[in-house]
């Protein structure tokens, strides 16, 4: 399912629970929008079960509807636990036989640790209560003895990291539009976690959170991290650094101050993924091209050299001027300053600003305006990047 994977790294003392696997930096379908907020933390574990508007499942069903979680079903495996492919009745939520019903995807806790069970809990909370189109539908629950598992909607298409990053038949690269899509969808999610209804600050958006269904609509998971936005006069949300190498905004890690704009940077380096199909730390790269952000950023502020960033394999799908305001809306949300990030409501008008703005380019050349050709120039060895 994709919802905890990827490198994760932490600033404090290891967990006790050997879910280490998911170490953190520093320390850890409905179309219908909820209207009601998540009332501000601390909550009791009881305030938060007894709140969720979703289904409280036994062991013995889900065990039953994974058959009995069955190695040939794992979907994914991340530092939380791994994921199972289940089937339920759409009308019960009883166990189904396998192929019929609704398909759901499992998420089984490791057994041991005290983090995680906090972000089993996150995401009851989270989840549990908001609703919104780009966020995956939390089905239900497990709290059985030491069993702790969660019930998702079934993500057909997987995780956008796989479809950026995973070579192979199943895996075809993502067209222009497709891509442009995904990030129009996303925004759209963060932009509604941040809005007045919900205030909350998402603190681990990268591309393996980013699930796709059938028709690559792109829904948010893994609330895990996610914190409640400041209240009153607050600017920010104080706490220990937690997230994933690559993705944190700059001023949070050098601060603990949690804003929003932590997440428009994120959402940022996401955006730049997209644009030259490179991951945001990849040590396989040459000297100088580790950190993605640092080695596009020259490139970045110069429109004549946008190509040089972009992936190989979208072969001129997009129109220059397409590419170019994509990558100018990506160096805005990276900016080293939060206070000169767009917020995210700024974020998605863009976007559907360059949706419209390609629609128009294609229809009116018919198909044949000036694209923007990633392997059209040859090749010459690229500058050491500057500092992010």
């Amino acid at each position: 399912m994709g919802n905890c994977w990827g490198t994760n790294l932490s600033s404090d003392s290891a967990s006790p629970s050997g879910s280490g696997a998911r170490r953190k930096i520093g320390a850890g379908v409905s179309s219908r929008v909820s209207s009601a907020s998540v009332p501000p933390t601390p909550r009791s574990e009881g305030e938060i079960l007894q709140s969720a508007n979703v289904r409280s499942f036994s062991f013995n069903e889900l065990k039953t509807s994974t058959r009995n979680f069955r190695p040939d079903s794992v979907l994914g495996e991340g530092g939380f636990g791994s994921v199972f492919k289940g089937w339920i009745d759409e009308n019960t939520f009883a166990p189904a036989r396998p192929g019929t019903g609704m398909v759901i995807a499992v998420k089984k806790l490791n057994q041991e640790g005290f983090q995680g069970h906090r972000e089993w809990l996150a995401e009851v909370n989270y989840l549990g209560q908001l609703s919104h189109p780009n966020l995956v539908k939390l089905v239900g629950y497990c709290l059985e003895d030491e069993q702790r598992l969660l019930v998702y909607e079934f993500m057909p298409r997987g995780s956008l990291e796989n479809h950026l990053f995973r070579r192979g038949s199943h895996f075809q690269p993502l067209s222009w539009n497709l891509r442009m899509k995904v990030a129009l969808g996303a925004a759209k999610g963060l932009a509604f976690l941040h809005s007045d209804k919900a205030k909350v600050i998402y603190r681990d958006f990268k591309t393996s959170n980013v699930l796709l269904d059938s028709n690559y609509n792109a829904k948010l998971s893994d609330f895990g991290l996610a914190k409640d936005g400041p209240t009153g006069d607050k600017s920010h949300v104080s706490t220990r650094v937690m997230g994933t190498y690559g993705y944190a905004a700059p001023e949070y890690l050098a601060t603990g101050h949690l804003t929003a704009k932590s997440d428009v940077y994120s959402f940022g380096v996401v955006l730049l993924e997209m644009l030259s199909g490179r991951r945001a730390l990849d040590k396989n790269r040459p000297s100088g091209e580790h950190k993605l952000v640092e080695w596009a950023r020259p490139y970045l502020t110069h429109k004549r050299r946008i190509f040089r960033i972009l992936d190989a394999r979208l072969g001129g799908q997009s129109s220059l001027a397409g590419a170019q305001k994509a990558a100018a809306l990506a160096l805005r949300c990276l900016s080293g300053d939060s206070r000169n990030r767009p917020t995210m409501d700024q974020v998605v008008a863009a976007l559907e600003q360059l949706q419209d703005h390609h629609a128009t380019s294609s229809s009116g050349n018919n198909g044949h305006g000036r694209s923007a050709r990633p392997n059209h120039h040859p090749r010459r060895r690229l500058p050491t990047a500057t500092s992010a």
